[in-house]
């Protein structure tokens, strides 16, 4: 009967499924099977990636028994406003994937040491595990992977440009040149936003790089430099003269975010400055009732660039299960792996050897074809300003300053300068309470 157990005991444990010995009150052993750990991952998405991450798991548990995945789909908004709170009490899920790379990292964990192969990582994320790494971490660590690289860039209506009979500016056309080209379409078509940009931060920090802001000096930030003021100051004309509307960007007050996605989907925005996140979601919304397609950021005097960013799947430091988590990522980064997750779901890889390569996406879209060429060249263009800022822990309390003072210009409750005079108070105020003291 021993010799029995022995050889269940061995056949359960290369399928891969985990056995104990007990034995009974008759001093007979048998077999018990172990409870899989389990695994849950806090996971938003913008397109289908969380249909092509759930089958990717599925395998995943084929091939690890020992191993129970849960994917918990939730709204961005339970990201942004739920998840801090949950891990600033000591709760939440063993992973999620994130946006605010920096400003959460104190949470993540380094899955370094349980990783098979952390080489592998150092290889080929070597641009963007910084972006992870709480400032007080291991330099070294590896405290999450890119789930998609994102970049800010323009969308443009292809269509209403040539009902218009207007040219599109070239490659290194500068933001005037758009901006004069847009206004020229939207006056000739009737369509009511010649340009939109997303209410957000973020998305403005490439034009004001491209126009010469610092943004930081050394590891600190940069408080309002001229480059910084003149983007300000075109966002604010911009309102003043029609090529932005007021009925987007003013109708929303501090730091609240809008898209202007479902007003470019409708055909209503000639330029849309957004990021290639927006591909899958244009596939579909946009389908064939216009031509469309992502083209080179706009130049200011200083560089063409837009800002880099994206969402990472991130290990959470107050996991019980680090051993599995790691295993779990680990199996996400693995290049087949990840490259097929890409290629589903029409996102840029972070991956080196990926990007080499290039990834075989799955679409018969033109427009997205023509938009992940154009993106894919505009990744090596973007400026080194940007890719630092993106990884800077605090980079929050400066995006969020610009976004709600800029605003309150817009919608002339105070003078330009008034609002550049509270934006800085904003930053410092802000930073003093992080213990940063701005010179």
């Amino acid at each position: 009967m021993i010799m029995r157990f022995k050889f269940v005991a061995a056949a359960l444990a290369v399928a891969g499924v985990s056995t104990v010995v007990a034995v009974g009150s008759m001093g007979m052993a048998h077999a018990q099977t172990a409870p899989a750990t389990q695994v849950r991952i806090m996971w938003y998405s913008d397109g289908n990636e969380g249909d092509v991450m759930r089958d990717l798991l599925d395998r995943f548990e084929k091939q690890n028994t020992d191993i129970k995945v849960v994917l918990d789909l939730v709204p961005y908004k339970n990201i942004v406003e739920q998840l801090p709170t949950l891990l600033d009490t000591g709760q939440g899920p063993d992973l999620a994937r994130v946006t605010d790379l920096g400003g959460l990292s104190r949470h993540y964990l380094d899955v370094r040491p349980y990783l098979k192969n952390p080489a592998y990582f150092d290889e080929n994320f070597a641009s963007t595990l910084p972006w992870f790494r709480p400032g007080s971490g291991n330099k070294d660590g590896i405290y999450g992977v890119m789930s998609q690289l994102a970049l800010t860039i323009p969308f443009v209506n292809v269509t209403l440009f040539e009902q218009a009979g207007i040219p599109q500016p070239g490659p290194k056309a500068t933001w005037e040149d758009w901006a004069k080209a847009s206004r020229a379409v939207a006056d000739k078509v009737k369509a009511p936003y010649p340009i939109a940009f997303d209410r957000s931060g973020h998305r403005v920090s490439g034009m004001v790089i491209s126009m010469g802001g610092k943004m930081l000096n050394g590891d600190k930030p940069a408080l309002l430099d001229d480059g910084f003021k003149s983007a300000m100051k075109q966002i604010v004309d911009w309102h003043g003269n029609g090529t932005m509307s007021k009925a987007h960007w003013g109708s929303a007050g501090g730091t609240t975010y809008r898209g202007a996605n479902d007003e470019f989907a409708n055909g209503q925005v000639v330029l849309y400055m957004s990021g290639t996140w927006q591909l899958p979601q244009f596939a579909k919304t946009v389908g064939k009732n216009f031509n469309w397609q992502a083209v080179p950021n706009p130049c200011g005097p200083a560089a063409c660039t837009g800002m880099p960013g994206g969402a990472a799947l991130v290990p959470i430091k107050a996991t019980k299960n680090p051993r599995a988590v790691a295993r779990v990522l680990e199996y996400f980064a693995s290049e087949p792996v990840y490259q097929e997750y890409h290629a589903r779901t029409l996102f840029l890889p972070a991956h080196a050897g990926l990007a080499k390569k290039g990834v075989a996406y799955q679409t018969d879209d033109v427009n997205v074809k023509k938009s992940l060429s154009v993106a894919s060249e505009q990744v090596a263009l973007t400026s080194p300003i940007a890719f630092k800022l993106q990884g800077y822990e605090h980079n929050r309390i400066m995006f969020n300053a610009i976004i709600s003072r800029v605003n309150q210009a817009i919608n002339n409750e105070f003078s330009l300068n008034e609002s550049f005079t509270k934006m800085q108070t904003d930053m410092i105020d802000g930073f003093a309470a992080k213990g940063i003291k701005i010179p």
